[in-house]
């Protein structure tokens, strides 16, 4: 199932809940929208739609670090003096190097790592393990943990902690609501899905 749809069907899962919980207008657009970015979030491990949308184009950045290593090296060419110089040059052919190894995949480890440092600086539990979430999401298969069981879990103690951070009813309903819509959208028993959903990783690897 593409993006367009489930972010429709998170959408419309928020929808339902402020229904449920009978909110107010602003409290209800809160959780439709809650409800389609929740519906993307499974897909936010390698190589799944939501991944490539929050992260810069790694072949951006590494053009980036390699213009700041030659400027580095040219600088410290002209600038530098003794050690100072060959050490400059040096760290310059050291950044090119390492930029030839910048991926999507590492630059979503990157995005999760920029998340963890605003939840420290905010002192936000959430963020903290919206980070992890985001960290761990970079190493594994699309349509793998954060399509299972083991990943509803996780990220519903995340949506526990956002709830307490934003004081709203039915935020946590609606960011369940919309994640595990997403699970239930690219389950195998549709006939518009070819693959299907490891439920229970790492005990099985069975698709459902």
């Amino acid at each position: 199932m593409n993006g367009s749809a489930h972010l429709a069907i998170g959408a419309g899962s928020g929808y339902i809940v402020a229904n449920a919980v009978q909110s107010d207008p602003a409290s209800t657009g809160l959780l439709i929208i809650i409800g389609a970015v929740t519906g993307l979030m499974p897909d936010i491990d390698i190589d799944g739609k939501l991944s490539n949308k929050i992260t810069f184009s790694h072949k951006v950045i590494r053009s980036i670090a390699q213009v700041i290593g030659l400027l580095m090296m040219v600088y410290s060419y002209f600038s530098g003096d003794g050690a100072e110089k060959w050490l400059g040059i040096g760290a310059g052919i050291g950044i090119i190097a390492i930029s030839m190894y910048i991926t999507q995949r590492r630059m979503l480890t990157v995005t999760g790592i920029g998340v963890l440092a605003g939840g420290l600086s905010l002192e936000e539990n959430w963020l903290l393990l919206l980070a992890i979430f985001i960290i761990i999401a970079s190493f594994v298969p699309h349509r793998s943990y954060t399509h299972s069981i083991i990943g509803i879990i996780f990220f519903g103690v995340i949506s526990a902690q956002f709830q307490d951070a934003v004081g709203v009813n039915g935020v946590f309903s609606a960011c369940m609501a919309g994640y595990i819509s997403h699970l239930a959208a690219d389950l195998r028993i549709l006939p518009f899905n070819k693959r299907g959903v490891k439920l229970f990783l790492p005990i099985s690897s069975k698709e459902f």
